[in-house]
């Protein structure tokens, strides 16, 4: 103010104003001044003052809102009591302690994760009517997202070559996947999608965001977030995508080849019961990584001119809600050991109950 009343108002000009002209001038220039930080403040780019990020909304209207809640509600509560049953099967049922299902048990687990991390917060949006999420829970968002899918693609992968070794080399199964390399494996996909999560979410967070605080995904999304950014770091970008598209391939590769093998063992088996056994093993596992490889290659590799918000949260629904929902039907309809195991649990949970309940009338 001073300097602007200093540079304006000095020299012999200043004897010939009036104190009303002086006043009005005085205003004028303030107002000016005003106005010009305010518009510099804005066009600045700060991430830090972004407190909260508005997700997208399923549905604009309050009916729609609440069947989106109870559709979620429904899926959610199958995921749970599916997995759950497979986790607490395969654990308790000494039967089941083989690679496999120790490979499938981990599945059960990162699939209750993956789902718990996306979908209680779509429902309580769809349920309350907001769309708010915090900037720390939706980082808390991405970051275990990305672990959690991660690490079950590189599981599936594993998965894939536990099969290949059961029916392409059965001789060697006991020593090429024992307890200890069964042990080994799966911790390294539990500890390379925790690699792949830190480096994405660290990359995606440290972008300045000055477009705006609405993402367009009904959770936080790596793409969604980084369309919020003023710049994008092309080289640190393209040196994660390579390291990402490395991991990735190669998984897809190893799961190729192993069904490759597999399917021409099968086919020179000489039993058709020996035949529709490891189909019926194997089939299922190739449906559900299909189904994760394809959905999310098309995520992050889909070309910008044919994205739309109906189109993103279609697929981010395929590859984020569906598998965690049908894995387990998907690996249990078939499988008449864990189908056993499972009735099994089932049969002595609700006789518990009973005794529990006859003994509390009593």
């Amino acid at each position: 103010m001073e300097a602007f009343n200093s540079v304006s108002l000095r020299g012999p000009s200043r004897q010939h104003l009036s104190p009303q002209r002086e006043r009005r001038l005085r205003a004028q220039l303030t107002g000016k001044h005003s106005r010009c930080s305010h518009v510099q403040e804005r066009q600045m780019p700060n991430s830090s003052s972004i407190s909260e990020f508005l997700l997208l909304a399923l549905a604009d209207t309050r009916p729609l809102q609440l069947l989106h809640f109870w559709l979620l509600l429904g899926i959610y509560l199958a995921a749970l009591l599916g997995n759950g049953l497979i986790s607490t099967a395969v654990a308790c049922d000494h039967r089941l302690h083989t690679p496999m299902y120790f490979f499938l048990l981990n599945l059960a687990l990162l699939d209750l994760g993956s789902i718990s991390t996306t979908v209680p917060k779509a429902m309580a949006n769809a349920l309350w009517d907001t769309r708010a999420i915090s900037y720390t829970a939706c980082a808390a968002q991405v970051f275990l997202f990305s672990f959690l899918l991660s690490a079950e693609f590189y599981l599936l992968t594993l998965m894939s070559y536990d099969r290949y070794v059961a029916i392409c080399k059965p001789l060697h199964y006991g020593t090429l996947v024992g307890s200890t390399a069964c042990a080994s494996l799966a911790a390294a996909a539990w500890g390379t999608g925790l690699l792949n999560a830190l480096l994405h979410t660290a990359n995606t967070f440290s972008l300045p965001l000055c477009r705006g605080n609405t993402v367009d995904q009904f959770f936080c999304e790596i793409p969604h977030i980084q369309k919020l950014s003023c710049s994008y770091p092309y080289l640190r970008n393209l040196s994660l995508m390579t390291f990402s598209v490395f991991l990735f391939s190669g998984c897809f590769v190893s799961t190729v080849l192993s069904y490759v093998q597999i399917f021409r063992a099968v086919l020179r088996m000489p039993s058709v019961q020996g035949r529709h056994k490891a189909f019926s093993t194997c089939l299922p596992h190739l449906a559900v990584v299909s189904l994760s490889i394809s959905t999310g290659l098309f995520t992050y590799l889909k070309p910008h001119s044919i994205s739309s918000p109906a189109m993103d949260v279609s697929v981010a629904i395929l590859y984020s809600v569906v598998p965690p929902a049908v894995n387990p039907l998907i690996y249990s309809v078939r499988n008449q050991a864990l189908k056993g195991a499972i009735w099994e649990l089932l049969l002595w949970m609700f006789s518990s109950n009973h005794k529990d309940s006859i003994s509390l009338r009593r």
